[in-house]
């Protein structure tokens, strides 16, 4: 078994979390132009695109830092991932709500990733960037606990929606 450094594991976890960033940016985009009937949903969704481009851009200016670049074929793979989910959710009849469920999930497992960095970036001597991860991961939280009170209410419009015959879904 090869011998790895603390700096190939950050880099590693740095380019990791960036793809899963990016993966969600591409995923909460296309959501937004389907939630037209969920204006609070969609709200949440565009005060976080921009809380995750600012997450991404501080994730490019930690690898700038220890000489990285992100994975462009991770990224790839992550975002082919990304668009499959999507189109698995387009064509269910509830894709609003599998959308929000899948999206609720989604931030817990971003808060892991933040607070897992924020430990290899200690461990890696890159204490100036910690606080910026333990920052990642309190909005992660904050957006979680965001969507958690939008489960019921968009429940409530997708059923009253679709109970009348109109559109729930995009």
């Amino acid at each position: 078994m090869a011998s790895t450094d603390i700096g190939t594991i950050y880099a590693g976890a740095l380019r990791n979390t960036r793809a899963l960033e990016k993966q969600g940016l591409e995923q909460m985009e296309r959501q937004l132009s389907g939630l037209e009937r969920y204006p609070d949903y969609a709200a949440v969704l565009r005060r976080h695109v921009e809380t995750t481009k600012a997450q991404i851009d501080r994730l490019d200016k930690a690898l700038a830092a220890v000489g990285e670049s992100s994975s462009s074929l991770k990224e790839t793979v992550t975002s082919v991932a990304g668009s499959i989910g999507a189109a698995v959710h387009a064509i269910a009849q509830d894709e609003t709500l599998k959308n929000l469920y899948a999206g609720y999930a989604y931030q817990y497992d971003q808060v892991a990733a933040y607070r897992s960095l924020a430990i290899i970036a200690e461990r890696a001597g890159k204490t100036d960037q910690v606080s910026g991860f333990h920052t990642a991961a309190e909005e992660e939280v904050k957006v979680a606990e965001e969507i958690a009170g939008l489960i019921e209410p968009v429940t409530k419009t997708y059923l009253d929606l679709t109970l009348s015959g109109a559109k729930a879904d995009s």
